[in-house]
């Protein structure tokens, strides 16, 4: 029989979107959940709606101390954590010519530094128990770009290799890794989430401009659930043998075979060329 005991989670980014559904799929299902929030009033509204099962921590995730605290009193409170979810992130719109540096270094701070503090502070605590499962919130643009988010694929792509590494590197102490890669859910991702560099190089109206309009157009109205994607996050570590990848929704999974068969196909095509650059055998 699979084991199905009830798991203590730790989830970044809880106030809202997946974090929040995710939070509360698991407490209907009987776990226990410590989750971060930047608002004060958020983190202790959320300690105090089951106290034996919840905890709030104010933490946001570029404050590498907040999240070392954050993660400390989460073991503190619950003596264990076993599911690590990277969940906090937003969006970055804006062709890749026009996103100020700035805004290019918060979207890096949030999305990946922001994993990596996660995953500093609480990797001792799960080499140490020989167990656990580390979820990142990636996305479908963490394997295949469009035009107009190329920043947040950047940071994506960053998070999936992060991920990728990570499960060779804990895989032989018996934690495990899944990177999660949505497609659109009615999120606040494009919406109030989001931040916007305005296209005002012509040039870019027809694929930066026209992307961004699409996206933004299609905010509240995207196909994807994010209770179902709860669902399958938490079934994924129940499984024996889960995945490294996870796509969710049905544009991920179209757009993953698409991005690696077009991938498979170029390197068939240019294979030669790139046999060629090695010295040739026995020089």
């Amino acid at each position: 029989m699979p084991d199905t005991t009830p798991k203590t989670w730790f989830i970044t980014g809880a106030s809202s979107g997946f974090g929040e559904a995710l939070a509360d799929y698991i407490l209907e299902k009987g776990g226990r959940v410590a989750a971060t929030f930047r608002k004060p009033e958020q983190a202790a509204a959320f300690t105090a709606r089951e106290p034996e099962r919840t905890f709030g921590a104010v933490c946001d995730v570029t404050n590498e101390g907040q999240v070392k605290t954050a993660i400390a009193d989460s073991i503190a409170r619950f003596g264990y954590l076993d599911v690590i979810v990277n969940n906090a992130g937003y969006g970055s719109m804006g062709s890749i010519e026009e996103v100020p540096a700035e805004e290019v270094q918060r979207q890096f701070d949030v999305n990946v530094f922001g994993a990596l503090h996660v995953l500093r502070a609480v990797l001792p605590h799960l080499r140490e128990r020989r167990s656990g499962h580390v979820l990142n919130i990636t996305s479908i643009g963490g394997l295949r770009t469009f035009p107009g988010v190329g920043i947040y694929n950047a940071s994506k792509f960053a998070l999936e290799a992060i991920g990728e590494s990570l499960s060779l590197q804990v895989g032989p102490l018996g934690i495990k890794v899944t990177n999660i890669e949505p497609s659109g859910f009615r999120t606040k991702w494009a919406g109030e989430s989001a931040t916007i560099a305005n296209t005002n190089i012509d040039d870019y109206q027809a694929t930066v401009g026209e992307n961004i309009r699409s996206i933004q157009g299609y905010s509240g109205r995207q196909p994807g659930d994010p209770v179902r994607a709860a669902k399958a996050m938490y079934e994924v570590v129940y499984l024996e043998n889960p995945p490294l990848h996870l796509p969710l929704g049905k544009a991920a999974v179209k757009g993953a075979r698409e991005k690696f068969a077009a991938l498979t196909n170029e390197l068939e095509q240019y294979a030669e060329m790139g046999d060629a650059a090695d010295f040739p055998a026995g020089e």
